[in-house]
Order: C-alpha cells, then sequence, then structure tokens
C-alpha cells in the first residue's frame, strides 16, 4: 500500500488535499503531520478520525528525532510538504516563526527525506514542495509569472518561502533528491482560517460588521479553487518532471475589490438581511494599506497544461458562490475558529487602521 506524509494536513489546503488522496486513491494511507498552530484544525477532518487509511501525529517538522521515527516506520512513497506559516501580515509583526518553520523545518524534512532516500528503503520516492506565487513579487498591470520569474520576495513570509524553494531545488541538484515543486496563485474554498480575505469578508457580513480592505481595493489576486488545487498537486506529484517547477493558478484575476462586493451580493441573495435592509456593500471599510502589500500576482499555467493536462475546472463565479454556501451551512466549524486569541489578533490588524 502506498503511503504518503503529508505535513500540515490539518490546515486549509493540506486538508482538502488529505481528503482527495484518500478518495482519489483508494489503497492509500495518508500520514497527517501537523503542529496544530493557530491554523491547524483536527475539526478540518473530523470525519476522517476513525478511518483505518488516515493516521494524524501531532508534532514538529523541526524535530529530526521524530521525522526519522516516522520514515523508518511508515516507509513513506512520498513527502507532500504544505506545513508553512503563510499569513503576510503575522509575518510583518513576528518574523522569527516563519524563518524557523518555513526554512529550518523544510531544512530538517529534507534532511530526513534524504538519508531515508539515499538509504535505498524506497527508489520511487518523491518529495513534493507545495509553494506560493508571492516569491515571484509584484507584477504591473500586464504579465505573468512564469517558473522562470525570478525571485522577488516583498515581505518576511515570502521571503522565506523563497528560501525554502531554494533549499528543494539545491536538495535535487545537489544530492539527487526527486523533489518536484508547485507555485500556486491564492486559494479559497471550505476550511479556510477566516484571517484570509474571502472567509473574513464572508464571516464579518454575516454578522453585519465593517468589511476591511486594505488601501484602494484594487489589489489583484489569481483566484483557485482549492479542490482544483488539491488535483493539480497530485497531477505534479503523479506525472511531474523530477527537479522541475510548476506553476498552479486559477484563471481567474479579480481585485479585492470586486471579490468583496461579489461575497456582499450573494450574501444580501442568500442570507438573512441586515436589520436595516441595506446591502452589505454599505459595511465596507478601506484601511490603511499594510507595507510592502505587492499590487498584482497573475499565473501562466501552460506548463503544466502542456506538460500534464491539467487545468483549472471551478470558475470564480461558481467556486466563489459554493464557498459562501459551505461557510453559511458549517456555522459550528466557523464558531469553533473564532476563538479569543483569533479576535485579538482581529483587533490588532483592523482595529486602528
Amino acid at each position: 500500500m502506498t503511503t504518503y506524509l503529508v505535513t500540515g494536513g490539518a490546515g486549509f489546503i493540506g486538508s482538502n488535499f488529505v481528503r482527495h488522496l484518500l478518495t482519489s486513491e483508494p489503497d492509500c494511507r495518508v500520514v497527517n503531520l501537523d503542529k496544530l498552530t493557530y491554523a491547524g484544525n483536527l475539526g478540518n477532518l473530523a470525519d476522517l478520525a476513525e478511518n483505518t487509511r488516515y493516521r494524524f501525529v501531532e508534532g514538529d517538522i523541526c524535530d529530526r528525532d521524530l521525522l526519522e521515527v516516522l520514515f523508518t516506520k511508515e516507509q513513506f512513497s512520498a513527502v507532500v510538504h504544505f506545513a508553512a506559516e503563510s499569513h503576510v501580515d503575522r509575518s510583518i509583526h513576528g518574523p522569527a516563526e516563519f524563518i524557523q518553520t518555513n526554512i529550518i523545518g523544510t531544512f530538517a524534512l529534507l534532511e530526513t527525506a534524504r538519508k531515508y532516500f539515499e538509504s535505498g528503503q524506497n527508489q520511487n520516492f518523491r518529495f513534493l514542495h507545495v509553494s506560493t506565487d508571492e516569491v515571484y513579487g509584484s507584477l504591473g498591470e500586464t504579465g505573468l509569472f512564469s517558473e522562470t520569474t525570478p525571485y522577488d520576495p516583498h515581505s518576511p513570509y515570502s521571503a522565506s518561502k523563497a528560501s525554502s524553494d531554494h533549499l528543494v531545488s539545491a536538495y535535487f541538484h545537489t544530492y539527487g533528491l526527486p523533489t518536484l515543486m508547485t507555485n500556486c496563485s491564492n486559494n479559497y474554498g471550505p476550511y479556510q482560517f477566516p484571517e484570509k480575505l474571502i472567509p473574513l469578508i464572508i464571516n464579518n457580513a454575516l454578522q453585519g460588521k465593517e468589511l476591511p480592505v486594505y488601501g484602494d481595493g484594487k489589489n489583484v489576486r489569481d483566484w483557485l479553487y482549492v479542490v482544483d488545487h488539491c488535483q493539480a498537486i497530485l497531477t505534479v506529484l503523479k506525472s511531474g518532471r523530477l527537479g522541475e517547477t510548476y506553476n498552479v493558478g486559477g484563471n481567474s484575476e479579480k481585485q479585492n475589490i470586486e471579490v468583496v462586493h461579489t461575497i456582499c451580493d450573494i450574501l444580501d441573495e442568500v442570507a438573512s438581511p441586515l436589520p436595516d435592509n441595506s446591502s452589505r456593500r454599505s459595511l465596507i471599510r478601506f484601511v490603511t494599506d499594510r507595507p510592502g502589500h505587492d499590487r498584482r500576482y497573475a499565473i501562466d499555467a501552460s506548463k503544466i497544461k502542456n506538460e500534464l493536462g491539467w487545468e483549472p475546472t471551478v470558475d470564480f463565479s461558481g467556486g466563489i458562490r459554493e464557498t459562501v454556501e459551505w461557510y453559511l451551512t458549517n456555522p459550528e466549524w466557523v464558531e469553533a475558529i473564532l476563538s479569543g486569541s483569533y479576535r485579538d489578533y482581529y483587533d490588532k490588524m483592523y482595529k486602528d487602521r
């Protein structure tokens, strides 16, 4: 039986990938290693708790002893590495954790995987590192990020991810570790932690709270539905050329304010009206932009399409409606996330901006 190690599998994208993997490959096992920081939530995978093909391990990817025990015991066929500190605002206020997890943690994982691979225990082993388009910096009004775009990170988060990308590449070229890498655009969908734009706007709009939008709201992102991303990752893992990077995008460029307007309009249509019957657009409040805020990201995903036949299947209009409906039908998940620590963070980010 094929056994996968998924790091950070209790997070947003990781949990969706674990579920996708178990559904797509009925003969596989998945070991989910997650530290359960603020963004890791076992509730994301509560329905898998009794699945005999799924094992959860609470632990840190920086823990080399733990990693060596897991590799030896489980005899992994592949690693899919999601575990990372991933929110730009948090990296601005506390960069040290990003350096530790994203760089030191990735190094520890690579070293353990290298020793395992060199021991000959599994010559078909693969190591897939999941990264971000933010490593490329910011685009002007035109152009797209390709796999050959020079790195130009602008935040502690993107710099730490860029560093981890370079480490993964170095381990392929120096040691022959069979690595693969994906750099994706902004994800959205079920189980996303509510500090991110889309769930933040959904939750606030449902509660009639102000909707904070950075700057003039015209920063552009390419939006990728998380299930499409999971399919892309599995495609690269199965068929990608070793040592290669594949950009994964949703072909859905939107200004942030467009995204906020769309969510407001859907909620005005399907949710209970505000007490004064006004549109939820009236809740929008422009706040001071964050430092180093990249203006535009856009992905050229032609390589993964031409080489591996993958392209997104969910357009933004359909995906965002499905996402809003998921949050509407899962209020208990949202309530469990909105803890005191999250409220403290929210006040710190937006109260005085």
